[in-house]
């Protein structure tokens, strides 16, 4: 494959995730998808695009589908928004957790670009950090959440992670696999969730998101061998 072939790749489920961002900012209730086609065009050339063409295209990278979610996303800003869609992706490295996530992820069925975008926001990958809100570990656990999921010994990386997916597990099912709101949750908590009716309007919790999405995209990329860069 030419480095033109990974860069329309790269071009194609970035604007997938855009649209997946701005869906979720201007309150639209259906799902953004990033599946990537490939197809030959007339001219010899290999065209990669997250939108099938008339002439039949060959799936190459399929998005996981989301089941349908409660219809309850609330607008985000727009200016906001549009400043954190106009940011890179960060760059995609290997980590020391990756294979430990890997294992974790697929015990609770998380997706684990999910896990790991969630952990880099969270953490950027430090075992012993402590927000100034009391959040512990890799996943942030407040020690309430820590001690809803039985984790014994929240700097451990194979502790925090297990409680960090399976708290993320149980947000995914509460709200339908919605992605937007089980990441909402997971920042600003259930509560302000749905007394907000969907995302609230909190801007660290929006910024948050579109974060981990970002991250999540990043490290989607780095699954298929594409190497994303600042």
């Amino acid at each position: 494959m030419t480095w033109r072939g990974l860069f329309r790749i790269v071009a194609a489920m970035r604007l997938a995730v855009c649209w997946a961002v701005l869906t979720l900012g201007l309150g639209l209730a259906s799902v953004a998808r990033a599946d990537i086609y490939r197809y030959r065009a007339p001219s010899g050339a290999t065209i990669f695009t997250n939108a099938p063409a008339e002439r039949a295209p060959r799936l190459f990278m399929k998005e996981r589908p989301l089941p349908p979610g409660p219809h309850m996303l609330a607008p985000a800003p727009r200016r906001g928004l549009m400043s954190l869609l106009d940011q890179p992706l960060p760059l995609a490295t290997p980590t020391a957790y990756d294979v430990l996530i890997r294992q974790v992820a697929d015990r609770y069925g998380v997706e684990y670009a999910l896990v790991k975008a969630i952990i880099k926001a969270e953490s950027d990958f430090d075992r012993l950090a402590v927000s100034s809100k009391g959040a512990l570990g890799l996943m942030q656990l407040m020690p309430a959440t820590a001690m809803q999921h039985q984790v014994e010994h929240v700097f451990l990386p194979r502790d925090n992670i297990e409680g960090g997916c399976r708290h993320l597990r149980m947000l995914l099912d509460r709200y339908g696999g919605n992605l937007p709101l089980a990441v909402a949750a997971y920042n600003a908590g259930t509560r302000r969730v749905e007394d907000a009716g969907g995302v609230p309007p909190i801007p660290e919790t929006q910024e948050y998101i579109a974060r981990v999405l970002r991250y999540r995209l990043a490290y989607k990329l780095e699954g298929a061998g594409v190497v994303a860069r600042r």
